[in-house]
């Protein structure tokens, strides 16, 4: 009986809150052994700012970071409001102090997701060839 009243419970509040999921995608780094997403999650999970600049409240908040081997997905109750801008400018921070910065660079690959991808090089050199 105790059983059925917890699923009932999580059921309004899964009715009342929903869920926003923000992605961002490390697979290229990560396969080239550059990037440890496990220190990655870590950072963010110290620096991600709630309520006008606190730290350290994610878990107060409602909003939880998870991993697998290349992703690290941050969800969050969609009434808090999390800008998924913050997440762009926190994975350049911490390619910067990874000095990968030079390398990766993270691109909106869709409405909520991130992904981090080499420069590409080959660029360059076509815009030379068209200049002669």
């Amino acid at each position: 009986n105790h059983h059925i009243l917890r699923i009932s419970a999580s059921k309004m509040v899964k009715a009342k809150k929903s869920t926003v999921k923000f992605v961002i995608d490390c697979t290229q780094p990560v396969d080239d052994k550059v990037l440890d997403v496990a220190s990655f999650e870590k950072y963010l999970h110290d620096r991600i700012k709630l309520n006008g600049g606190k730290t350290g409240i994610l878990a107060a908040s409602g909003v939880v970071i998870t991993r697998d081997r290349t992703k690290i997905t941050v969800a969050s109750p969609s009434d808090l409001q999390f800008a998924k801008r913050q997440l762009k400018y926190l994975s350049k921070r911490y390619l910067k102090k990874q000095q990968l910065r030079d390398y990766l660079r993270v691109v909106a690959a869709s409405k909520n997701s991130y992904e981090m991808r080499y420069f590409s090089i080959s660029a360059g050199d076509d815009e030379e060839d068209a200049e002669e």
